[in-house]
């Protein structure tokens, strides 16, 4: 952010525009520190647009159970024998591995797997891998295909709902279900590289990246909460501070400073902020952890009827719904006021 704040103050001087107004753009993570940089640099930055930036979640007492809660949801709201599909094919799953090693080989052929289950360590693994699928389909639910995370088909969660609901046996549809975020023309499923476990439950992606993810998320971030099987339909996979603590402690030698993020980037205290337009999408999963009211009349909260993440900030299409359009055309409305 400081680098930023420098190149731009040398780049308009450069230019010889040095009364010319920034707008900073960002979304998700990027959308967090377009706030962010209006809130640290407001003689640099004149306004900002943050789109599905979950800037609450980031002081430790706001709520973050929303998250799997949501991702649930958005498969239920496409049919619900979809959402009763997922909650039994993962009991039967929990159910074939408490029986032992035959479950654990039924398990492993019912998802192709690569290398077949051994433990419950592996197992877990294997829950976390279908969950992860889950969670990018419903956070990336664009009405057309996408690489932006890796190849979907345009409605993801409804394609995956349709592959849940038309197949043979409830293991099969899960395994399908996940093969439209991991390939499904895969001859086998490598879970170990396609997910990597991390300190943030939503994913923190593959390679290297997942690995400074991992780091920042340890140092910097706050995470949502895991699934509970409860208020989701995922199983078990709890994830909490005390949890995340014990995991930077043994990946990285970190104890994370919870307080900090909050004191550095204000959580949830931010209305003496201004000139901030907060969009969030109705169907994104991490709309929980945004801001979505108006907190003045210059911090303006837009929801995107029909987005997922950060869809208003991406190019426009023959297929963007109604909402996404208004979403746009209130933003550049706002933006324009600003700037004049």
């Amino acid at each position: 952010m400081a680098d930023f704040a420098v190149f731009l103050t040398a780049l308009k001087e450069q230019l010889n525009v040095t009364q010319s107004k920034i707008i900073a753009f960002g979304g998700s993570y990027g959308g967090m520190l377009a706030a962010y940089m209006r809130f640290k640099y407001p003689n640099i930055i004149d306004g900002c647009l943050a789109s599905s930036a979950p800037i609450h979640m980031q002081d430790i007492n706001s709520p973050r159970d929303f998250f799997f809660q949501h991702v649930t949801q958005n498969f239920r709201d496409i049919n619900e024998k979809c959402y009763d599909s997922v909650k039994m094919a993962f009991q039967k799953m929990n159910n074939l591995a408490a029986s032992g090693p035959s479950g654990l080989r039924v398990i492993s052929e019912e998802f192709k797997l690569c290398t077949a289950l051994e433990d419950d360590k592996s197992y877990q693994h294997l829950l976390g891998w279908i969950r992860s699928a889950f969670t990018v389909m419903a956070v990336l639910n664009y009405p057309y295909p996408t690489g932006f995370m890796g190849n979907l088909p345009g409605f993801p969660v409804k394609v995956g709902c349709e592959f849940i609901m038309n197949s043979t046996s409830l293991l099969e549809g899960l395994a399908n279900a996940a093969g439209v975020f991991y390939n499904n023309s895969l001859q086998c499923y490598d879970i170990y590289s396609e997910f990597i476990e991390c300190s943030d439950p939503s994913g923190c992606g593959s390679g290297p990246d997942a690995i400074a993810w991992d780091y920042q998320a340890c140092t910097e971030l706050l995470s949502p909460r895991g699934s509970n099987s409860v208020t989701d339909m995922f199983p078990v996979l709890p994830w909490n501070p005390e949890l995340r603590a014990a995991y930077c402690q043994k990946k990285y030698g970190i104890t994370p400073r919870d307080n900090w993020t909050a004191v550095q980037f204000w959580g949830q205290n931010i209305k003496s902020a201004s000139n901030i337009i907060f969009s969030n999408g109705n169907l994104d999963p991490w709309m929980g952890g945004g801001v979505n009211e108006d907190l003045s009349e210059s911090l303006v909260s837009v929801t995107v009827i029909g987005g997922a993440h950060h869809l208003d900030l991406r190019s426009s299409n023959q297929l963007d719904p109604p909402g996404v359009v208004l979403a746009r055309e209130k933003e550049k409305a706002i933006l324009r006021q600003w700037l004049s």
